[in-house]
């Protein structure tokens, strides 16, 4: 029977925390917020506050179920709380908001990434892995070799500002230093201020993207792209000016973007192409500033070397590669499988992924003969059970998706395993799954469809810690058919 209008019972409004009243934090989230409750029970989300410290706070948002607020007072300090380690990080007025947990520890910063991918994996997915895997870390400190950096001239402070925006906010944080990016760039950011604040061109200079390298032979910094987005055309004295600046300042290499990403182009030629190096295998791989590549190399490097190993890839197996980019895992992989297909969305990054593959053939092929490796375009977002089929069956898959996730690909491997009439041309599933995310929400759901839907179980599951002081959560899963 349909419930009446007046028989809905509506959830009466939580008495709100009386002034003075101390709450006892209980729990992180991943915003970095102390989580508590008041004395009526209400929810209380409190920025700057730490579990297991007993703070005040003033209310900024407020619900019928929950508040939201700032911490104001401390009567009992955490044990995990530390000094932050960039003058820019705080609950002040103008603080930076590119970092969130920079007064936790950076243990306990890892252990709250870690319950938070359990607790999506549960709750989202209804999956508990087998084991836990040790989280993967590296530097917490100048590991940020990609970033995105907005531009502002601002004519009441008659400076320009360079860097991140401020807490919840529109504007730009007053940056002078960055210790997340580079020393090397962090050290540019106030001369970088100074060159824009010179120029013709500074009030129509928005953006500047941030892409490093590594030094040609080692895992060193090498060359440090800086592409600048600009609305109007540069003027001949504008370009002295960024010239300038590059013969000055060792590896810099402007590339310049007057609309979208294919506009983007080298200023000058010459220098240290852009690439960066996986040692273990081999490998170099060249990259465009505007390609896809990992923020933090340092844990790439440790990142492909653990994703093989879970994949634990034979010489006489077949592996495919899905949303393989230009090659990050595909190119480790020929190095060890008798034969690897590399599959993502873009032709354009295709034919990148084949190029990097053709000039590391010596490397991929040195211990048995030459890969049988190949890359192909398809929409990965839209797969479906025949598509999957008609790409042969392989004995194991590495799954590297964007944060959306690789919900068609899930769906299409349950639906060949709810439907056996479906598996055509004698397919069958892999053996073994490792699939890398930065979601813990998408890989929860696919990772639901996988285990109560596809014939697997989650052996193995953990975190990556790809960006220290940020609440982002990397993490890689194995899936192994039961």
């Amino acid at each position: 029977m349909t419930e009446s209008i007046e028989e809905k019972k509506v959830p009466a409004k939580t008495p709100a925390t009386a002034a003075g009243e101390w709450l006892k934090v209980e729990s992180l989230d991943l915003d970095a917020q102390g989580v508590a409750h008041n004395a009526e029970g209400m929810v209380v989300f409190i920025e700057g506050a730490l579990p297991f410290e007993e703070v005040q706070f003033n209310v900024h948002r407020r619900k019928n179920n929950w508040e939201q607020g700032t911490v104001t007072a401390i009567r009992r300090e955490s044990s995990q709380r530390v000094r932050p380690g960039c003058p820019h990080f705080g609950l002040h007025t103008g603080a930076c908001g590119g970092c969130k947990m920079q007064h936790l520890d950076e243990a306990a910063q890892v252990a709250v990434k870690q319950r938070a991918l359990e607790d999506n994996l549960w709750h989202l997915g209804k999956v508990r892995p087998d084991n836990v895997l040790r989280p993967l870390e590296g530097p917490a400190w100048h590991y940020r070799y990609r970033a995105r950096l907005s531009v502002r001239h601002v004519v009441k402070k008659g400076t320009v500002l360079i860097g991140f925006h401020e807490r919840k906010s529109r504007y730009l944080a007053d940056m002078q230093v960055c210790p997340v990016l580079p020393k090397q760039v962090s050290d540019m950011l106030m001369p970088l201020r100074a060159l824009i604040g010179s120029m013709d061109a500074r009030e129509t200079c928005p953006q500047i993207e941030l892409a490093c390298g590594d030094a040609p032979g080692t895992t060193s910094l090498g060359t440090i792209a800086l592409v600048l987005r600009h609305l109007e055309p540069l003027s001949h004295a504008d370009i002295g000016r960024l010239k300038a600046f590059a013969a000055q300042n060792a590896g810099v290499q402007w590339w310049l973007q007057a609309k979208g990403p294919d506009t983007v182009k080298l200023l000058e030629e010459g220098g240290m192409p852009l690439s960066y190096e996986l040692p273990q295998f081999g490998v170099t791989m060249p990259f465009k500033p505007t390609d896809f590549t990992q923020v933090n190399p340092h844990i790439n490097r440790a990142l492909v070397g653990k994703a093989l190993r879970l994949l634990d890839v034979q010489a006489h197996e077949r592996v495919i590669d899905w949303f393989c980019g230009l090659g990050n895992f595909t190119l480790p992989l020929a190095s060890r499988a008798r034969e690897v297909l590399g599959i993502e969305g873009s032709d354009t990054l295709v034919a990148r992924a084949s190029d990097n593959f053709r000039r590391n053939q010596p490397a991929t092929s040195a211990r048995r003969a030459l890969s049988a490796t190949r890359f192909v375009a398809r929409n990965l977002f839209e797969m479906t059970p025949a598509m999957l089929v008609a790409d042969g069956s392989a004995d194991k898959w590495l799954v590297d998706p964007p944060r959306e996730g690789a919900f068609a690909l899930a769906k299409a491997m349950a639906d060949l395993h709810l439907q056996p009439e479906l598996r055509t041309d004698g397919w069958t599933p892999p053996k073994r799954i490792v699939y890398v995310s930065c979601n813990p929400s998408t890989l929860a759901r696919d990772a639901g469809l996988l285990v109560h839907q596809a014939g697997y179980r989650c052996t193995f599951a953990g975190v990556i810690n790809m960006f220290p002081h940020t609440a982002h959560v990397e993490s890689i899963a194995v899936f192994d058919l039961a």
